[in-house]
């Protein structure tokens, strides 16, 4: 019934098994790949035909999180998964960036990639695994395709040596945590956040991945053959040399001088010029000329012939000359432009202007409690750091409507988030929930960067006690034969054109953050390493700028921002600050309008923004968790009259005593009436607790304690 291949090797210290012809036979190719108890499906979809009309690769990737992998029941209302996490979408990803640039240039079938979680294993993360399965079954599939590739995590074991996919406890204690992809012969993806480590230790990371992975490689052509793959035809595009030859006698000039020192606005007159002369040269070769019939068939040509004569121009200016588009030499940063503090309301803010790029950050700080929940199949439940990146079409002068954020994103985000947490202050020493905003107001290349300038400046114009600020640059690269010549700062004509986006985080010491996406088959490691070390130049000379303007966090919080105040309970006194279904803390969050939350180790946290409330709520904490002090004043609310006995005063819910008939004043009391009711607002100095644990009280020595007090009073 079944025609099932295997195929079994080690990934590092783990075994993983391989097989294909039992799961999923319908798809164009598929593969159950294993290692330990985590099992993932990887299937691989082909269309028969290409799509028209487009001149892109329609390439989709999902990874699928199923909660049933880790024995729960997601926790929506619907009780079954809904949109793909933000994590899924990275593993998302991680997977079409080292594929999309391996298939053949021209080809526009669709190819849909599904990673299923079957069952995952605490010991195996499944994002790796899931992109070595990936590797396998694009392999098998047939398609037109120049791989294979495959993926591994590498990170720091105890004593800082490199370790091969780790369990994700180690993976998490570990200060270097980065994946990378290649072939056999050139690195194709990286993807690193880190606690500030060295730059060159981060290369020699890379490099020892890469030796893991030519394994993999191996293994894959191994299990192809073992199988027998049928190449499905393709026949590459073929340009049109009249059109070619059009272009480049009359588009020459204009595109030219869009790459000699112009604004963007300028280049993209430039361009547009340049497109009107080429259609009005076709147009004057007369309806029968079987150009004009081409160009008719086939509407997009001109746009796509006119970018592979542009990117050939500026390459060619680029290698000949060592000059960029706007008139840079490879090594220069666009100017800088740093603020901090602009707007009245908000917690925190920074703008970061460089060159045509420009992202503002925004911070709001909260309580702990509007943390972000997370309901995804590894151990991450909550987040206390969160980063938003929005991308307006506006941004790049476009009409387009919002429809939330896509998977660009969500990408440009994470990495901004990853680059700056090594910088946050440990939640125990500020335990906020702390959100950042970037708004893209102008892109022209590396917003992605621009937006982690922005964060760090943001963050410390909150007053957040950042241990470092966090700068970020692209490095590009023009891929020419054996020469290859790495850019610094990057903007958008060479991302667009140009073989590498390769964006570089951190601080003066070493690197928080890295992404490495490419357009060509592959870099050598020795061209990584100089990209780094050019990298850290930049990085180096951004950080100079923004601490011209905000050397070190402010030392207080900004506007509104919540307050904190900060005291332990015993554990065993955790229910008594709780009280009955919370009563006694939400009695102390309604008297003092200050939030208070109390963790599983009896760790108070108490924010506030009305001065006194903090130190009020604490009081109410101490008490309810404490008992009363024998001789201290406090102020409470009466909830019983009791004739001819006396009064209930309730000093904070949970906490409360008696002040007989005779404490009431310094007269002689006959109606209490006249001297309290229900709902008073009085001072009382507790007189003790009598053998039942009673707690007595005194009105009448508020002001004029007895004598032993009065003592007690002057020797402390």
């Amino acid at each position: 019934m079944f025609n099932e291949k295997k195929i079994e090797f080690k990934v590092g210290d783990k075994d993983v098994t391989v097989s294909t012809g039992k799961l999923a036979k319908q798809a164009t190719s598929s593969v159950e790949i294993r290692c330990k108890n985590t099992v993932l499906l990887v299937t691989v979809t082909a269309s028969e035909q290409p799509r028209e009309g487009i001149d892109f690769f329609p390439l989709m990737v999902d990874f699928e999180e199923k909660l049933y992998s880790v024995g729960r029941i997601p926790g929506s209302y619907m009780r079954r998964e809904g949109r793909a996490s933000d994590k899924a979408v990275l593993i998302c990803r991680l997977i079409d960036r080292p594929a999309r640039p391996l298939f053949k240039e021209g080809y526009r079938n669709d190819v849909h990639v599904v990673i299923l979680t079957l069952s995952v294993d605490p010991e195996v993360p499944p994002d790796t695994l899931g992109m070595l399965g990936a590797g396998f079954a694009l392999q098998l599939a047939g398609l037109p395709f120049d791989g294979p590739f495959g993926a591994v995590r590498v990170a720091f074991d105890e004593d800082r040596n490199f370790i091969v996919n780790p369990s994700e406890e180690a993976q998490i204690a570990s200060d270097l945590d980065i994946i990378v992809s290649g072939t056999a012969d050139s690195i194709m993806m990286v993807e690193a956040g880190a606690k500030f480590v060295e730059d060159d230790k981060v290369v020699d990371a890379i490099a020892f991945a890469h030796e893991e992975i030519k394994n993999q490689v191996a293994k894959i052509n191994e299990f192809a053959e073992m199988v027998g793959v049928t190449l499905l035809p393709f026949t590459p595009p073929v340009s049109n040399a009249k059109l070619v030859e059009i272009i480049e006698a009359t588009a020459r000039e204009d595109l030219m001088a869009s790459m000699v020192n112009a604004t963007k606005a300028k280049r993209k007159a430039f361009v547009a010029t340049a497109k009107d002369k080429v259609k009005a040269a076709i147009e004057a070769l007369g309806e029968d000329n079987e150009l004009v019939a081409y160009n008719k068939e086939n509407p997009k040509a001109i746009g796509d012939e006119m970018k592979q004569f542009e990117k050939r121009l500026l390459r060619k200016q680029i290698k000949e000359t060592k000059v960029r588009a706007d008139g840079r030499d490879p090594t220069t940063v666009r100017p800088i432009s740093v603020e901090a503090g602009r707007l009245p309301i908000v917690h925190g803010d920074g703008l970061f202007t460089r060159g045509d790029t420009q992202v503002m950050s925004i911070v709001a700080l909260a309580t702990e409690r509007m943390s972000r929940s997370l309901d995804g199949i590894d151990s991450e439940t909550e987040k206390f750091y969160m980063h938003n990146y929005n991308f307006p079409a506006w941004s790049v002068g476009e009409v387009r409507p919002n429809r939330g954020p896509g998977r660009r994103e969500i990408g440009h985000g994470a990495l901004g988030e990853r680059a700056i947490v090594a910088a946050l202050p440990d939640h125990e020493d500020f335990a906020y929930a702390i959100r950042v905003v970037s708004e893209i107001l102008e892109s022209a290349g590396s917003t992605s960067m621009a937006a982690t300038c922005a964060s760090s400046l943001a963050l410390f114009d909150a007053g957040v006690p950042m241990k470092c600020a966090v700068a970020g640059i692209a490095m590009g690269l023009i891929q020419e034969g054996d020469e290859s010549i790495v850019l610094t700062d990057i903007h958008e004509l060479e991302d667009f054109l140009g073989d590498m986006d390769f964006k570089v985080a951190g601080n003066e010491d070493g690197i928080s953050a890295l992404q490495m996406d490419i357009k060509i088959k592959g870099i050598a490691i020795e061209t990584l390493r100089r990209a780094i070390a050019q990298a850290k130049d930049a990085r180096l000379h951004i950080l100079g700028k923004m601490n011209e303007i905000i050397p070190e966090p402010r030392n207080t919080l900004r506007g509104n921002a919540p307050r904190i105040t900060t005291t332990t309970v015993p554990k065993d006194k955790i229910g008594a600050v709780i009280g009955p279904g919370g009563k006694n803390i939400k009695w102390i969050i309604e008297a003092t309008g200050a939030e208070v939350n109390i963790n599983d180790e009896g760790v108070v946290n108490i924010y506030y923004t009305e001065d006194g409330a903090g130190e009020l709520a604490k009081e109410y904490v101490e008490i309810s968790a404490n008992g009363v002090k024998a001789g201290k004043v406090y102020e409470g609310e009466v909830v019983k009259v009791l004739d001819g006995v006396g009064a209930i005063v309730e000093m904070v819910a949970g906490a409360s005593g008696l002040v007989h008939i005779s404490q009431i004043a310094q007269e002689r009391v006959e109606d209490l009436d006249k001297y309290v009711k229900v709902g008073d607002k009085v001072k009382v100095r507790v007189q003790g607790t009598d053998a039942r644990g009673r707690t007595s009280l005194s009105m009448k020595e508020v002001d004029n304690p007895p004598k032993e007090a009065r003592e007690e009073a002057t020797a402390a």
